[in-house]
């Protein structure tokens, strides 16, 4: 496998165009990656609608839970997947059986989660693809909002006090 180059242009289009997000693999847990991302994302002015079979029909962060990319109402532009390699195959395949009733654009695996033959039935459907990679992170590098990090806080500055 080679490394995953992405273009930054079209990494910022891309969370420029996007509005709403299903999240497959959202947390209920407020100290899991994807229940920080999702609170970041919101944070962001993103919908985030969690996907989580174990927890439909109840609530995180003000969003209900859905069992299925097919059972959340409404169109969304992308899915995000926070579950293992292994499960973004059929995630993706899901993903493109409603690419067009859904109107799904994107494919986004979390950091440490690539499947290639996943990635090329979606683009080959049509639908941008990017793997191990995190919006959050990404949203922060690319539009200069490092504050989460301790960078552009105000509270940490390399210059010298008077």
């Amino acid at each position: 496998m080679s490394n995953l180059v992405y273009d930054d242009d079209w990494l910022k289009g891309i969370l420029r165009d996007v509005r709403v997000i299903a999240m497959v693999g959202a947390s209920a847990k407020w100290n899991r990656p994807s229940h920080f991302a999702m609170k970041y994302l919101q944070g962001k002015g993103y919908r985030v609608i969690p996907v989580n079979p174990g927890l439909a029909g109840g609530v995180i962060l003000g969003e209900t839970v859905y069992a299925s990319l097919n059972d959340v109402p409404g169109p969304y532009q992308m899915v995000d997947i926070f579950r293992n390699s292994e499960a973004a195959g059929a995630i993706c395949d899901e993903a493109i059986s409603l690419k067009d009733e859904k109107q799904i654009s994107v494919v986004w695996m979390q950091l440490g989660v690539r499947n290639d033959e996943a990635a090329t039935r979606a683009e080959t459907a049509g639908m941008k693809v990017v793997m191990d990679r995190c919006p959050k992170i990404e949203y922060g590098r690319l539009f200069g909002e490092l504050s989460w990090a301790g960078i552009n806080s105000g509270i940490i500055s390399s210059k010298r006090l008077k």
